[in-house]
């Protein structure tokens, strides 16, 4: 998706970059750009499953710890 502007006759070089901004904007190549920027890959099962089993005994200490903590 290559955008290319040329000069127009007695065409100022503000207007020709105002033109060429106005170009990529409408072609959207900075949206794509955009999007890949925070891309993150899908992770795996083992990996899933990892941290649900940190989760699941992360919340089994909480719940030890606040039947062990004093009474308020």
């Amino acid at each position: 998706m290559p955008v290319q502007v040329t000069k127009n006759q007695k065409e100022t070089s503000q207007n020709l970059a105002h033109r060429f901004t106005k170009t990529v904007r409408q072609s959207g190549v900075m949206l794509e750009i955009r999007k890949g920027r925070f891309f993150s890959r899908a992770k795996s099962a083992l990996v899933k499953k990892r941290s649900a089993i940190r989760k699941i005994l992360r919340r089994e200490e909480k719940v030890k710890a606040d039947k062990m903590s004093k009474p308020k």
